[in-house]
């Protein structure tokens, strides 16, 4: 069998558009990507190694330039071949939702997998431990999924103009679209539509899964993040629709949001995380919402759990709750609602189904910062920046860390420091590691699992640090001062 063989083959598997009648069409179509001489390119062992070798023949070819974005963009326009289109998609969806929102996921999920657009290979490469901490076992990842940007890339970017569109990478209009240097090939991607509080919205699965079946739910429009009522509203319909999903917000500010606050989007997936495993350490009661139990989370950010079976009440609870805290000012422990006119105050609202009755972990959130801290009062302090610095967004607010690629070397380079060999240590560890010699004695066989509990407590450290009241005397008393006012 040969390359184009075999990739005719996935296209007849997944695509209805295509029958056995259509193989010289598609031999010539696929002939035209990638050159003449690829067919008799013998067939790799899988697909996605047959689809590599399809690649390498058109840059052998000077059909595509040999750079990693025209390389994607090749990738994307043959699979685009293999993915039927997404008004069929969306048929195929909604048929198979009819027998069960698992058994259309299903389909999508696996769909999204054989067409390359999730990118598996990628993913796999991602480095993944449990951390034992006082909250449970939290979820360190190291993300070496996404590849490093092309120099090659980054030089014709430059003299690119903005072209605005799509808008951004959230945006309907990425469907489809083909690519180019500054902007990720789409030519694969299909979009689920439904309709949400009145307005059209999308369901696709994340190219990059941060967790399994790790799906983005986004406005039709491209408007910013706003969490408000029907931020409430939209997450507990979405479980309704998909019961075996989480679903869950960044936060709408700088500092304490996601790294796209200008299209508004939410999370989701299949996946139980540390927090939605946390217990209530401390009951709290709502008066005026009597059919919604409340609580405290022993958690390391600042966490009320709202759990219901009245959808409607508890959507009110949760509106009281954001309103009382936007407007919420202790000066005992440096939360304040404004300053200089500048609003400070948000949530981080995550909803799932628990035994037949919703959900609904309300993480507050402040993004002040000071001179002390001009990254943000409650942000990764700076000496716990060696391991993470960026933004706590959604997934690490609920226990899974997101670390930078540059740790799988520069961890290496610590164990080599603790156990006395030549080593390339980044300064920025060093405290860190000298603190660790001190605490713990090192081996070769002890030294893989003691650094990972290590970064386990600063990861656990970094939640803290995010968290607005804390877990002291002094915190947990404001909090509950908080929680007087609801």
């Amino acid at each position: 069998m040969t390359a184009i063989e075999k990739q005719i083959e996935l296209i007849l598997s997944l695509n209805p558009n295509y029958s056995e009648m259509d193989k010289i069409y598609l031999t010539n179509h696929l002939l035209s990507l990638v050159g003449d001489e690829a067919l008799n390119l013998p067939a790799a062992e899988d697909f996605l190694k047959n689809l590599d070798s399809l690649v390498e023949v058109a840059v052998t070819n000077k059909k595509i330039a040999d750079t990693l974005s025209a390389k994607q963009i090749l990738e994307a326009q043959i699979m685009d071949l293999a993915t039927p289109s997404p008004s069929q998609v969306n048929h195929v969806f909604w048929d198979k939702y009819q027998a069960g929102a698992k058994r259309a996921t299903d389909w999508f999920f696996n769909l999204s997998k054989a067409n390359n657009y999730i990118q598996t290979r990628a993913i796999a490469k991602n480095i993944v431990f449990p951390a034992k901490t006082e909250y449970g076992d939290l979820e360190i990842t190291i993300n070496m999924s996404k590849p490093e940007k092309d120099p090659k890339d980054i030089a014709a970017a430059a003299k690119l103009k903005n072209a605005g569109y799509p808008a951004c990478a959230l945006c309907m209009e990425t469907e489809g679209y083909a690519g180019r240097n500054n902007f990720a090939a789409r030519a694969n991607h299909r979009i689920i539509r439904f309709l949400l509080g009145g307005k059209v919205w999308g369901f696709q699965y994340s190219p990059y899964a941060y967790f399994n079946e790790h799906a983005i739910f986004l406005d039709e429009k491209h408007e910013p993040m706003v969490i408000n009522q029907t931020t409430f509203s939209n997450l507990l319909a979405i479980i309704d629709m998909f019961p075996e999903y989480f679903v869950g917000s960044n936060a709408d500010l700088p500092i304490v949001g996601g790294s796209m606050l200008s299209h508004e989007h939410y999370q989701g997936g299949r996946h139980v995380f540390p927090m939605a495993k946390a217990k209530i350490e401390t009951e709290l009661n709502l008066s005026d919402y009597p059919d919604v139990k409340a609580g405290i989370v022993k958690w390391p950010m600042s966490v009320i759990r709202l759990v219901s079976s009245d959808k409607g009440e508890l959507i009110n609870a949760a509106e009281h709750i954001r309103k009382i805290w936007a407007n919420y000012t202790d000066e005992k422990v440096n939360v304040r609602a404004v300053t200089n006119g500048i609003k400070h105050h948000t949530i981080t609202p995550i909803a799932q189904k628990v035994a037949g009755k919703y959900q609904l972990d309300l993480v507050l959130r402040d993004n002040q910062t000071s001179d002390k801290y001009p990254d943000g009062i409650f942000h990764p302090h700076a000496d716990v920046q060696h391991i993470k610095k960026e933004n706590i967004g959604l997934i690490e607010v609920m226990g899974r860390a997101i670390l930078p690629a540059r740790l799988k070397s520069e961890l290496n380079e610590v164990k080599k420091y603790l156990l006395n060999q030549s080593n390339q240590l980044n300064p920025i560890h060093k405290t860190w590691a000298d603190e660790l010699s001190q605490e713990y004695s090192w081996n070769e066989t002890n030294a893989d699992a003691q650094l990972q509990v290590a970064v386990g407590k600063v990861f656990a450290r970094v939640l803290e640090d995010a968290g607005v009241f804390k877990r002291d005397k002094v915190g947990m008393a404001a909090f509950k001062r908080f929680c007087e006012k609801i």
